[in-house]
């Protein structure tokens, strides 16, 4: 038994409910807070949270702990969506979700949990924090398929040491068990793919309510027009869906894909050819560099790396490093590496850190 209280991030889903049940039932004080991150209603006139903190008190209720909640909306804005207003303004794609952890998870909310009388947080995001010695390292959670290290790889020494991850020790099939099994509301609940705290909206209709259309011209990579767009932060690098190329004469039936965004042309270029090399690179250019350990890492440094979400580890050497730079190399051409995407580095279950992609060779 613990009379420490931890305070869990609680979202209305199946992992950060049981996230809640397993320290109750490890003996902690356990609060719930609920963040409301997003003050914007969707294109239909809905709150996209109001059915969250619904479920999210019925879990509370079921599990007899208290339930505090928060604005962190304003946060939200100013530290998470301009800058992915700004990023998609500037042609590039980028990942809200690394940001949203940074800035809000485990900054804004950890600090009014702290406030709260919390001695740590808890999320339910599957991941695992070890302690060697006096240093904290972030792991890889154990259900290879829900792992998600990669959206908190700007996590600092401080913010480690006050966290919990209970569920980076289960797969997702058993937590969905121990929830149904625990009776509460979120087991069957389906998993969130929107964009971080904004929810599941028609990403192009969403982003035109904040970057109006600037329609340009569609060309393949002989400079024909075969095509116009909307704009081209509208779409990312090997993109296929979306495009509404209709027949055009001379080519062939298959699939177009984005293989290069012009900005300075507002010119969208693609080619049919999945492998094109354009949508090929063997090295890249990263900056804004977060290590874990606050230590730079000797180079060369071999170790491995994902550019994407889900994307299986990539071999890689990293060269060229400096505080807030580097380039990378990888052993195998890597297809649509996307400029203000992540690319996050590995050694073996550890996660080191990682930056933002600026450019490719």
């Amino acid at each position: 038994m613990s009379d420490d209280k931890i305070i869990v991030g609680i979202s209305g889903g199946v992992d950060s409910s049981v996230t809640a049940m397993l320290l109750k039932q490890q003996g902690y004080t356990v609060e719930a807070l609920f963040m409301k991150n997003w003050d914007e209603k969707s294109e239909d006139g809905a709150c996209m949270w109001e059915a969250d903190v619904e479920d999210a008190m019925q879990v509370c209720e079921t599990l007899d702990i208290p339930l505090n909640t928060v604005d962190l909306s304003a946060d939200y804005w100013d530290s998470v969506f301009k800058d992915f207003l700004s990023e998609y303004k500037n042609g590039r794609t980028p990942n809200p979700d690394v940001l949203c952890n940074q800035e809000i998870k485990f900054k804004a909310f950890l600090e009014h949990a702290l406030s709260l009388g919390a001695s740590k947080i808890a999320t339910g995001h599957y991941a695992r924090v070890a302690q060697q010695q006096e240093a904290f390292q972030l792991l890889k959670g154990m259900d290879s398929n829900k792992d998600q290290s990669y959206f908190l790889c700007r996590l600092n020494q401080t913010q480690l040491q006050k966290t919990l991850f209970p569920i980076g020790e289960l797969e997702k099939a058993d937590v969905r068990f121990r929830a149904e099994k625990a009776g509460l509301i979120t087991h069957n609940k389906k998993d969130s793919t929107g964009i971080c705290f904004i929810g599941e909206q028609p990403f192009r209709q969403f982003l035109q309510r904040y970057i109006p259309p600037d329609p340009g011209y569609i060309k393949d990579t002989n400079g024909k027009i075969i095509a116009e767009h909307d704009g081209v932060f509208y779409y990312t690098l090997g993109q296929r869906q979306g495009l509404g190329i209709g027949g055009v004469s001379g080519a062939s039936e298959l699939p177009w894909y984005v293989v290069e965004k012009d900005i300075q042309e507002n010119v969208l270029v693609v080619a049919q050819d999945h492998d094109h090399p354009l949508l090929h690179s063997q090295t890249l250019a990263a900056s804004e560099l977060h290590w874990i350990s606050g230590e730079l890492p000797a180079t060369p440094y071999r170790c491995k790396a994902k550019n994407r979400y889900r994307q299986a580890d990539q071999d890689c050497v990293i060269e060229s490093l400096e505080p807030d730079s580097c380039t990378v190399r990888f052993d195998q051409s890597q297809r649509a590496v996307t400029p203000g995407q992540f690319i996050v580095f590995y050694e073996d279950s550890v996660c080191l850190g990682g930056g933002i992609i600026d450019s490719t060779n």
